[in-house]
């Protein structure tokens, strides 16, 4: 059995990693990294710190419009499936990346397998939710981090090779959080920025409808985490840095700290040691969670609505004062965190069986036609 894997960002990159890792023996599996992130920190130290092999495959694909950057990784790719011809292709997640591997599969008949499917956002305008629900809808086995997950492609009329998981990256958390506090020195992420664990807020923010929306919203957050009451490590995206130094450069922020993008490890550090998380990304509010570090969600609406419950992330409008409000809010409730809507960190063992076994099944219907 073969199976290609595509990736091109960075939260695609540590849910492979344990995914991988548990496939390794059971099948031959071909790594192909769209280079949808090629920055250095976004893209290489995650390759070496996670102890992913090399790719087979670099498109080298780069930054673009969404319409440029999904029609070359999917030209690109088609070139490799052509090649390599694998039983199935696996895709992670939402990004152009995604959509662009499942739709060259698909159109050459390969079976698709989705990781972290059946998430919904219920935004049209979300560049992510549009690459989810067309890849979901061209799946055929489709892996779910939630029940809210299975229960969402049911009421889409997706039944047929869905399977309830558990999610990937609690998988990756509980490994290696616990990976980094054992290596030496893991202190020096909060020394070098001049910080103390739980004495700090940590931020994020790079999706486009935060971006787009100029200097005039970016001031807006800027303002808010200026009002803290402790400073606010910022490492900064390299869509977002222009906007950023362009906002800061000549006011009177003091309390934002922008430093570069951080390796797995050292963000995992930054989240757990954190008082707090604001952030526009899908991935970071659900490792806040897991590691029980309260988060404010700068969106209108999450895709993951479990970490709602009892308080752990709220979600806060680009405004100022919003944002201070949803951040002094009441500690969340440890309580809910009993629920484990997420399954039991032994995600990626349950797919690399899941995958295997239905090549299996399928090899015997095959040779029994």
């Amino acid at each position: 059995m073969k199976i290609v894997t595509i990736v091109g960002a960075r939260p695609q990159f540590i849910k492979a990693s344990v995914v991988s890792a548990a496939l390794r023996g059971k099948c031959g599996e071909i790594l192909v990294h769209t280079g949808q992130h090629y920055d250095a920190n976004m893209s290489d130290v995650f390759f070496q710190q996670l102890d992913l092999p090399a790719p087979a495959y670099h498109l080298n694909v780069g930054s673009g419009t969404h319409a440029r950057q999904t029609g070359e990784i999917l030209m690109r790719t088609e070139e490799v499936l052509l090649k390599e011809k694998p039983d199935k292709v696996m895709v992670y997640g939402d990004t152009n990346s995604t959509l662009a591997g499942a739709l060259a599969a698909s159109k050459l008949h390969i079976p698709v397998a989705h990781v972290e499917a059946g998430l919904r956002s219920h935004n049209r305008r979300m560049p992510e939710e549009q690459n989810r629900i067309l890849t979901d809808h061209i799946s055929t086995q489709l892996f779910c981090p939630t029940l809210t997950a299975v229960e969402q492609l049911a009421a889409e009329g997706i039944r047929g090779g869905v399977a309830m998981t558990g999610d990937v990256m609690l998988d990756t958390v509980t490994h290696y959080l616990k990976k980094a506090r054992q290596m030496p020195g893991f202190q020096k992420i909060y020394t070098d920025n001049g910080v103390q664990p739980k004495a700090y807020y940590l931020a994020t923010l790079h999706r486009a409808e935060t971006t787009d929306g100029g200097e005039a919203v970016m001031h807006e957050i800027f303002s808010a985490f200026e009002a803290l009451d402790c400073p606010v490590v910022f490492p900064v995206h390299p869509r977002t840095r222009p906007l950023a130094q362009q906002v800061i450069a000549g006011q009177a922020f003091h309390n934002i700290r922008l430093i570069e993008p951080v390796g797995y490890f050292d963000m995992l550090l930054l989240t757990s040691g954190a008082r707090g998380v604001l952030t526009d990304s899908g991935g970071l509010q659900k490792e806040a969670y897991f590691m029980e570090t309260p988060c404010v969600t700068l969106r209108s609406e999450t895709e993951w609505l479990e970490t709602l419950e009892g308080g752990w992330n709220v979600l806060a409008a680009m405004d100022r004062d919003d944002i201070l409000q949803k951040v002094r809010r009441p500690a969340p409730d440890p309580a809910a965190l009993a629920r484990r809507p997420f399954g039991d960190g032994r995600a990626a063992e349950k797919i690399a069986g899941l995958l295997v076994s239905r090549e299996l099944e399928e090899g015997r219907g095959r040779s029994k036609g």
